[in-house]
């Protein structure tokens, strides 16, 4: 799901960069003093996790196109409330394109926005509704959904830009329809890892959270 330099037009890449930034400042403002404190440690493992989890990628069929792999935009708004998940992703996508050349730097912003400002906060508000009815199955809704949405944000930026040989629409069926099947698995390990949390150490979970895991 990350794109490479030289996708995506540097005006929309310019755009989303703003925009991202917006979200990122917003998340650090709400979230910094819980970051400050005690949930710092449970930041730095989660954004382990899923930047190893993340080095597992599935190509796409469009050529010279994209891929798909385990995002966890959905499972660390889950575990970490929506504004520390968001910095969580951000600091594993920013990693990832600086030492590891996975995700192109023009493009940083739109990155950011499709892993860790869409997902995270897709994720986290599907999860908020649904667990109330049923905590493990929302997080898988919350993980396969967070999926699709991130991939339909790559696709628009794709299909938006000139830099991309294919048509908007071609893009959005290949990637949303990819990662609409994808996104079950990205579901699946969402709520295991979940239910794993919540039997193990449901006291690192937010607090609303752990109310309904209780």
């Amino acid at each position: 799901m990350h794109i490479p330099d030289g996708y995506v037009d540097l005006p929309i890449a310019a755009a989303f960069a703003v925009v991202a930034g917006v979200a990122l400042a917003i998340a650090a403002r709400r979230g910094g003093d819980r970051l400050e404190g005690s949930q710092a440690p449970l930041v730095g493992v989660t954004a382990a996790g899923i930047f190893a989890a993340q080095m597992l990628n599935w190509p796409l069929p469009i050529p010279g196109g994209t891929s798909a792999h385990f995002v966890g935009g959905a499972f660390a708004g889950i575990v970490l409330g929506p504004h520390l998940g968001v910095l969580a992703m951000s600091a594993v996508v920013v990693v990832q394109a600086l030492l590891f050349g996975d995700g192109g730097l023009t493009v940083l912003g739109a990155n950011l926005f499709n892993m860790a400002v869409v997902e995270v906060y897709v994720g986290y508000a599907i999860f908020r509704v649904g667990r109330r009815w049923n905590d493990v199955g929302a997080a898988f809704v919350a993980g396969w959904v967070a999926a699709t949405a991130g991939a339909i944000g790559v696709a628009v930026q794709l299909g938006a830009s000139a830099a991309f040989n294919y048509e908007l629409l071609t893009v959005l069926a290949i990637m949303g329809g990819g990662h609409a099947v994808l996104g079950l698995i990205e579901g699946a390990i969402t709520a295991v890892v979940y239910r794993a949390v919540v039997r193990s150490r449901p006291d690192v979970l937010p607090s609303a959270t752990r109310e309904v895991a209780a």
